[in-house]
């Protein structure tokens, strides 16, 4: 039986440990019992972290996903790198190249870095509405949470077009200037279905609102992470999301702990700007197995420390 509670967690000096979920929980008994084997191939993803000040500081968009995903049960929205997203230069692209995105992402194929700045505002579209696009340099497109949007996200998602197809007629050029790296996480070792996911943040546009994908999800909303890392011991989140699996479980029980990690950070900071502004290397995290006393934990190289000036409290 896991525990849902983590006095550990924030307390050791550069290490954070995360509970497991029960998903994760049985993989990693099966990856102890039989032995440590090849991983299996972990598949590129990209999630955008939206955010917005508020009154209570800055606040978040997340969503519920149906049955499992290494993602979360509740995540930021993103999803998977596909073939598609390899765009070619007919497409208008605003900002870094793809071979300086590759430098600031750490990595060493400007092309495979293109897929996920494609992806991560594809996947932002199609599951929240929010298109990080605009004509030129200087302008976001407005997108209006109408019944004819809707209908262009859901045949997006069904691949019924493509997203550079979308772009061109539209003449819209792709935002990336508005994009901030945030981590790269990698789903650990013994998971039986992983993910090598790279996180972006950017300020919701202030001619946007987010509304969810409505095949897809049936709960979205803006979250405050300090209330969450606050009550993360209770089940607000989860009774507040309303689904049969979230209802009496606990923020650890449903996100990812990338996520948590995340939000832990976003929750200490000042607001978006100090946020987005933080200078922060490139850096993977991949959670490594830890059993102490019976119970299973996930823990990384991360000292408890605020992306951006912390709030006072």
């Amino acid at each position: 039986m896991l525990s849902s509670n983590n006095p550990v967690q924030g307390k050791l000096l550069g290490k954070r440990r995360f509970q497991l979920w029960q998903d994760e929980f049985v993989a990693a008994q099966s990856w102890l019992e039989h032995g440590e084997r090849t991983p299996s191939k972990a598949r590129y993803a990209s999630s955008l972290i939206l955010l917005k000040d508020s009154a209570h500081g800055p606040e978040t968009y997340l969503s519920y996903r149906r049955g499992y995903s290494p993602l979360g049960t509740v995540a930021f929205p993103g999803g998977s790198v596909e073939t598609t997203d390899d765009v070619d230069a007919s497409i208008e692209w605003v900002g870094p190249s793809a071979a300086a995105w590759a430098k600031t992402m750490g990595m060493d194929d400007p092309t495979l870095a293109r897929k996920h700045i494609v992806a991560v505002i594809r996947e932002a579209f199609e599951e929240t509405g929010i298109l990080l696009a605009g004509s030129d340099a200087s302008s976001v497109i407005d997108v209006a949470p109408t019944a004819e949007w809707m209908k262009k996200r859901e045949a997006l998602a069904a691949q019924e077009f493509s997203f550079q197809d979308m772009l061109s007629k539209r003449g819209l050029a792709l935002r990336t200037d508005l994009l901030k790296p945030v981590i790269n996480w990698i789903s650990p070792d013994f998971a039986h279905r992983r993910f090598n996911t790279r996180y972006f943040a950017a300020a919701a546009p202030v001619n946007q609102t987010p509304a969810p994908l409505e095949s897809k999800s049936q709960w979205a909303d803006w979250v405050c992470p300090s209330k969450l890392i606050a009550e993360r011991d209770t089940t607000a989140l989860g009774d507040r999301v309303g689904a049969e699996n979230t209802i009496g479980r606990t923020l650890g029980e449903l996100v990812s702990s990338g996520c948590d990690l995340i939000l832990s950070k976003i929750a200490m900071s000042s607001g978006c700007i100090a946020y987005l502004n933080h200078a922060r290397p490139a850096t993977a995290f991949q959670p490594r197995l830890v059993v102490e006393g019976g119970e299973f934990w996930l823990e990384i190289d991360a000292a408890n420390k605020p992306d951006g000036i912390c709030r006072e409290r």
